[in-house]
């Protein structure tokens, strides 16, 4: 058996436990950095830091307190909040105390909020503020089961009439628990010795685009494997300092959390998307997680930069791209073939010259430190991972569910391949069913949905195959490529069928000024989109362009616009078969967003809820065809 086999297949039943050793390993090295804004509401946050032990403490008083408040193994601890320490400190609290976390996200409105508290049973609710606790009030009385509620940040929050201890602050709560622990100081040690791996660890709620959200439920063991598996590719060590900004009620984001426990390396955690630019300089992350969708915002922003800098700034910024992505295809193909990244010196030349022009800055931005980036969750348009691997931002890309943890495949380090997802994690198990859907086995695999044993026999058979509903193909050497969602293939009234995802994504590396597209077309005889533009990206466009002063919805009606980027979409089609080509779009008066549910909380596109709000211009687009 190899040493990875062994790190493994030897793994404790918990991360419960994990944590535990992390800490007794390594007490005094630093765990978390976190934010802290200035009082007076100007200038810099302030950075502060937690070692392991003094995270411990937290975790604890955290675990303890909520013993004391009734909660018991396996019961249900609910947990809406934004990506703050808080956020992880309390969910190795729950899972100390041996309970399970119901993740939701602080977006949610009351009544799906109050449907996922009811559904999972939950005793407590962790809130982090006065709008979270405001939702859990507005519904109290459809849930009989909550018994308290513990607010993360007490600001603005007035005690109700006749709550009792019903809401409680965090700090109440380590309080209470502190002085619990002080009678009972095995506690901790005695709950967490007594985890099986089976136990109920995580209750996530998919964000399905139909019907009610589906809990998945996540024992122990998957996050014990996940730390283990994660820590055995090498990709991560010990000196890492992460940045974690991803939504910690997904999946992608709660994984992370486990391979560093692991590992043992520093996370600076801050939720906050609008703070990434200019976080990243002050944490200078050594790697971090993130969503296609925030790549894209980055190489608009670097082309839109380059546009207003005048037509010779753009010029080399052109010229600089197509050196990039001519210079990460030849290094990967040299690297696969050969196992050298070797250049020839013409290409070497010019890249040396683009670096100092443009990708320096680029890396510069990223905090300087950066060795590489994870992306999941969706897609990323090949050309935009080229052009960043040209740069020396190296974006590994990796495949899962939150059926499956969250990590089933990852790019393997220098061996990447860009418009892949990579080889599956030690001991998980993958094959391509007939129809070409992925399949996979392994320690990562869910238990089930909540209390919905007909829906998990629908998508995981008895000798614990699960079908991720994702088509895809896998190379002799076991690299991955998704090319799309097994229930968005589109087949046009011609019979052919098409990859929406693969089509937006080529879309999304031509034209530097879109947010979204959705690309339409079954059971029609041609395929229509729907495009929303990037704000900042077309605003500035528009500034130069005899625009200037017009709002957003004013900006993409007017002809010159829609001339824009009707360019662009010529340019995709000269790329694609005859039957994948756009031949209509209409650009959308904003962009599509979480709140309106068009996005899920990871950005992914939501398709059935886009098509439903603008089937007026998707009928308007097939009017006067054949077939309406």
């Amino acid at each position: 058996m190899s040493d990875t086999q062994t790190l493994i297949e030897n793994r404790p039943p918990s991360v419960a436990a994990l944590f535990l050793e992390r800490v007794a390993a390594t007490p005094d090295a630093e765990a978390y950095r976190y934010p802290v804004p200035p009082a007076s509401g100007e200038g810099p946050d302030d950075w502060k830091s937690l070692s392991w032990a003094q995270a411990a403490d937290r975790v604890f008083a955290i675990a303890a307190g909520l013993i004391e408040l009734g909660v018991r193994p396996e019961q249900r601890v609910a947990l809406a909040s934004s990506t703050r320490v808080e956020w992880i400190l309390a969910d190795l609290g729950i899972m100390c105390a041996g309970a399970a976390t119901t993740t939701v996200y602080p977006q949610t409105n009351a009544e799906e909020s109050a449907f996922i508290l009811s559904d999972s049973e939950s005793k407590v609710l962790i809130a982090e503020d006065a709008a979270q606790l405001a939702k859990a009030r507005e519904k109290r009385a459809e849930l009989p089961e909550l018994t308290h509620v513990v607010v993360i940040d007490s600001t603005g929050v007035e005690s109700g009439a006749d709550e009792g201890d019903w809401v409680l602050s965090l700090a109440e709560l380590e309080s209470r628990g502190a002085a619990y622990l002080e009678k009972n100081p095995d506690l901790i040690k005695e709950k967490v010795g007594a985890i099986t791996s089976g136990q109920l660890a995580t209750l996530i709620y998919t964000s399905g685009t139909t019907g009610r959200p589906k809990g998945v439920r996540l024992p122990h063991d998957n996050w014990s494997y996940m730390a283990k598996a994660i820590a055995a590719t090498g990709l991560i060590s010990g000196e890492d300092v992460q940045y974690l900004w991803l939504p910690l009620a997904h999946v992608f984001g709660k994984v992370l959390t486990s391979g560093q426990i692991e590992v043992g390396h520093v996370t600076a955690v801050d939720g906050r998307v609008d703070k990434i630019i200019e976080n990243l300089p002050v944490v200078q992350p050594t790697y971090m997680a993130a969503v296609p969708r925030i790549f894209e915002k980055v190489y608009n922003g670097v082309a839109a930069k380059a546009r207003a800098g005048g037509g010779a700034k753009y010029k080399i910024f052109k010229w600089a791209a197509e050196v990039s992505r001519e210079y990460a295809k030849t290094t990967q193909d040299n690297f696969r073939r050969t196992g050298t990244a070797s250049v020839p010196f013409g290409l070497a030349a010019k890249h040396k010259v683009a670096d100092a022009l443009v990708f320096a800055k680029i890396r510069e931005a990223f905090g300087g430190s950066l060795r590489a980036c994870v992306s999941g969750s969706a897609a990323l348009a090949p050309d935009i991972g080229y052009f960043f691997a040209g740069a020396g931002i190296h974006i590994l890309e990796g495949y899962g569910l939150t059926e499956s943890s969250a990590a089933s495949f990852v790019n393997p380090g220098e061996a990447y391949r860009t418009g892949t997802v990579g080889k599956p994690l030690p001991g998980t198990e993958v094959r391509i069913a007939d129809d070409g859907e992925i399949l996979l086995r392994g320690p990562g695999i869910m238990e089930g949905y909540h209390g919905l044993p007909e829906k998990t026999a629908e998508v995981l058979e008895s000798d614990g195959w699960f079908h991720t509903g994702d088509i895809g193909e896998l190379s002799p050497d076991g690299y991955l490529r998704i090319t799309d969602r097994k229930k968005d293939l589109i087949k046009t009234s011609g019979g052919k069928y098409i990859a929406p995802a693969e089509v937006e994504g080529q879309f999304k590396a031509v034209c530097p000024y879109v947010s979204n597209i959705l690309v339409h077309g079954a059971d029609r005889n041609f395929c229509t989109a729907l495009i929303a533009l990037d704000e900042p990206s077309i605003l500035g466009w528009a500034e130069e362009h005899g625009l200037s002063g017009k709002s957003y919805a004013e900006v993409v009606a007017a002809p010159a616009t829609v001339e824009l980027i009707d360019g662009y979409v010529k340019t995709l089609n000269e790329g694609l078969q005859r039957w994948q080509t756009i031949k209509k779009f209409r650009l959308l008066p904003r962009d599509l967003d979480i709140e309106h549910g068009e996005l899920t909380p990871s950005l992914k596109l939501k398709r059935p809820v886009v098509e439903r709000e603008y089937k007026h211009l998707i009928d308007e687009m097939y009017a006067g065809s054949r077939e309406a």
